[in-house]
């Protein structure tokens, strides 16, 4: 099977969640736009669709699926999003297309995860793949001293400026053995908006190359 394959059986899988008459999360990335290809084959039946991104949404108005105001939907049933990484308890380093923050808020905003990936992704401990953290641009330096401290190489994604306006800082040489506790302490550095570890709210349903791992 190839990658692409792996990606669209997926996203068709998790639209096979999208209830009639709700509001999706839609996440960002090469597997979620699969599943927003299966969601505009759907979009009669769905109100409309709260995005965690600019590429998203312009993804999503063109398929003809209105974009909502997470503020004016409220808790939503359902978000499915992919990931960078993801070990076995579903939880996630995410935050690869630096559309981290908005990610988190979309899944903790909704009543269940769906988390969409190709086999690749799977790995038994999480911290491979950089850990990406969105920053305050004037804590730049700051935060990367704390994450030193912390035993993490941060390397700066020169040039990328998230949707929010912040920078990212992406961090090497971290094997993330307790991600829940490591989510929450560098959550407590000054000039920190969001962590790409998606750890105490982690994925309720994962599907690999269109099978359900859980959930």
């Amino acid at each position: 099977m190839s990658q692409d394959e792996g990606k669209r059986r997926s996203g068709d899988k998790a639209a096979e969640y999208v209830t009639d008459g709700s509001i999706v999360g839609v996440g960002t990335g090469s597997t979620v736009a699969f599943f927003i290809a299966a969601l505009g084959r759907m979009k009669d039946r769905i109100e409309g669709a709260v995005s965690s991104s600019e590429r998203s949404s312009a993804l999503l108005k063109e398929l003809g699926i209105p974009v909502l105001d997470l503020n004016a939907a409220g808790m939503l049933a359902l978000y499915v999003d992919g990931a960078d990484e993801c070990d076995p308890q579903g939880r996630l380093i995410k935050g690869g297309g630096a559309a981290l923050t908005r990610e988190k808020i979309i899944a903790e905003a909704s009543e269940k995860f769906v988390c969409i990936i190709d086999a690749s992704k799977q790995v038994p401990v999480l911290g491979k793949f950089p850990v990406p953290i969105e920053v305050i641009p004037m804590a730049r330096s700051l935060v990367a001293r704390a994450i030193v401290r912390l035993g993490g190489q941060p390397v700066w994604r020169d040039g990328v400026v998230t949707d929010n306006g912040n920078w990212i800082l992406d961090v090497h040489n971290w094997q993330v053995t307790d991600p829940v506790g490591l989510e929450r302490e560098l959550n407590q550095v000054p000039g920190v908006v969001s962590v790409g570890l998606f750890a105490r709210r982690g994925a309720d349903v994962v599907v690999v190359d269109g099978v359900v791992r859980g959930g």
